[in-house]
């Protein structure tokens, strides 16, 4: 056990509650891990250890990344998939009890679930460390720790950027946790969203206060033109109270290789998937997307968290 591991038995809640050392200690860890996989399939620092994840909101990336982390580590995973009509939450079961009783069964917890404070709630109830995989519009802490490495694997810094970030922006939790880290960051952030999908006011305010250049916009190209890093969002489906109310946004930003092509030179291509329609597919070739790379640094970055909340590293 490291005595320099600052994550040894702690939640991973919000992004907020790690500070840019912290952050920064996650990062070096993933690039380790990376490092090492290169050279064998496991890293076998979990073993008799089980990771429990428990999905209330459909995954695919973030519990197959989460599970092959923990796989990659040698250690166990124990899964509730549809965990809002195949646990006993079907049957009205709190998530107090859920997490007094999740903690008998694994080490460490991983949730996704619709509520905002869903997964503050269960940290606060269970015994083992508890990690966000995202809690309604509310938060993403371990999908913005892989945003940032990918970014910094891609550019190869995190300071001096002008980031935009496009789509939905009221709803979108991974902008949300994305935008707070960059604070511990000289950055720039444009925030391109039709103004009933801007990013919440009280979050831009944070945001500024926290030194940041935050501007917001509308317009794609122009934003576009000052991109080192543009962040894609869907225009996400689930969130809107009505059909009708969806149709009216879906396709309201579509990214293809030409508008890539007219962007600033070297712009990194981002998206937290699954795509819709908000990045064309004549895009994927290019050798400024970073998508799927992205979705590969999640595995890193997943093992880093787990080695350190059980004190592995």
């Amino acid at each position: 056990m490291n005595s320099n591991n600052p994550l040894i038995g702690r939640d991973i809640v919000s992004i907020s509650d790690l500070s840019g050392a912290e952050i920064r200690a996650v990062l070096d860890q993933a690039r380790h891990f990376e490092q090492r996989l290169k050279d064998a399939p496991m890293i076998p620092l979990l073993n008799g250890r089980i990771l429990a994840t428990v999905f209330y909101e459909p995954s695919t990336r973030t519990r197959l990344s989460f599970e092959s982390a923990m796989h990659r580590l040698g250690g166990a995973v124990i899964s509730v998939a549809e965990a809002k009509t195949s646990s006993s939450a079907a049957k009205g079961e709190s998530i107090y009890d859920s997490g007094r009783m999740l903690e008998s069964y694994a080490d460490v917890i991983v949730q996704r679930h619709p509520a905002v404070g869903s997964a503050r709630a269960l940290a606060e109830a269970a015994g083992v460390p508890v990690i966000n995989a995202g809690d309604g519009t509310g938060e993403h802490p371990t999908q913005a720790l892989l945003d940032l490495y990918t970014i910094e694997r891609e550019k190869g810094t995190l300071d001096g950027l002008t980031v935009v970030m496009m789509g939905d922006l009221k709803h979108g939790r991974t902008v949300h946790s994305l935008a707070k880290a960059l604070a511990h960051w000289k950055t720039k952030l444009i925030l391109c969203a039709p103004r009933a999908l801007a990013m919440p006011g009280d979050l831009i305010a944070y945001l500024r206060n926290q030194g940041l250049i935050v501007i917001e916009t509308e317009n794609m190209s122009a934003a576009l033109a000052q991109a080192d890093v543009v962040y894609v969002t869907r225009i996400q489906q689930e969130r809107f109270e009505t059909v009708e109310e969806y149709m009216r946004y879906k396709g309201v930003y579509v990214l293809t290789e030409q508008a890539v092509r007219a962007a600033k030179p070297g712009v990194v291509i981002m998206h937290p998937l699954p795509r819709v329609d908000e990045i064309s597919t004549d895009v994927d070739a290019l050798p400024n997307a970073a998508y799927f790379r992205q979705a590969r640094y999640g595995v890193f970055v997943r093992m880093a968290l787990l080695a350190m909340v059980l004190g592995a590293v």
